[in-house]
């Protein structure tokens, strides 16, 4: 609700107009617009102050296509598995990276390591690396208790955005991971992750296909509990719906787990 717009010079400025989008929603004044990755690291980084087990971070391509955010997961020791879209560039497994000797015995040596070949788009990667790479992975089980397969790629890549930076020290490693179907002419989605190197196949597989869950429960939240429902235009009104109906979801995600379960008197 903080809203940038612009008027003729003779009636109200937009910082006028956005100063009163705040009194009248009763925005609190210190609030002020942020993005959806900004504002995804911010609940990310509040709820690790929480009583609760760390679990990684999932998101859609929103959030994996942010480099900044994955850097912040990443220093504040928060494991990830961001979906990226196929022209994320990295350096394929192997690329060595040294320090040049120095040209000379004037001037400062060099310091930064050189990559030995060019990043290249994760698709053309994949693309190269061809399905005979690919290995079948359970990733959850069915509706009949069956388990659900399909086949992914798992190589183990740096990301190339930080080293456009000019940082010095050479990219860390990651998993990429890419979902090739059998009979699929190419991948259908494309991760990156930063779980230790020794994590199993087949829970990288089933923490990238988790988000269907998200999707669901948002589904719920939405169909069933009204989540979108809310017509009003406070600040407070909205948290207090969204929180109201973010209970009730947690209590009913409770009773299906339990369905046979004693209620405390």
């Amino acid at each position: 609700m903080n809203w940038n717009v612009t008027v003729p010079a003779d009636r109200q400025t937009s910082s006028t107009i956005t100063a009163q989008t705040h009194q009248d929603g009763k925005i609190p004044a210190e609030v002020v617009f942020k993005t959806k990755p900004e504002l995804g690291v911010d609940l990310v980084e509040r709820a690790a102050d929480w009583k609760i087990a760390q679990a990684p971070v999932l998101g859609d391509q929103a959030y994996g296509d942010n480099t900044a955010l994955r850097e912040r997961l990443h220093q504040a020791r928060r494991e990830y598995v961001l979906s990226v879209g196929a022209e994320t560039k990295v350096f394929a497994s192997g690329t060595p990276f040294t320090v040049p000797e120095r040209q000379g015995t004037t001037g400062r040596p060099p310091k930064r390591p050189r990559a030995g070949r060019e990043p290249e788009a994760i698709g053309e990667l994949i693309a190269r690396l061809g399905p005979d790479h690919a290995q079948t992975v359970s990733f959850r089980d069915g509706p009949d208790g069956e388990p659900m397969t399909s086949s992914f790629i798992f190589v183990r890549v740096r990301a190339a955005h930080r080293w456009h930076k000019g940082l010095p020290e050479t990219p860390r490693e990651e998993w990429l991971i890419a979902e090739w179907p059998a009979g699929r002419d190419e991948p259908t989605d494309y991760w990156i992750s930063n779980l230790p190197a020794d994590t199993e196949p087949d829970r990288l597989a089933r923490l990238a296909r988790l988000r269907w869950k998200i999707e669901l429960d948002y589904k719920q939240l939405k169909g069933e509990l009204g989540l979108d429902h809310y017509e009003g235009r406070s600040w407070l009104g909205w948290h207090h719906h969204t929180a109201l109906v973010t209970a009730a979801h947690g209590f009913l995600t409770l009773e299906r787990q339990h369905p046979k379960a004693r209620r405390p008197a």
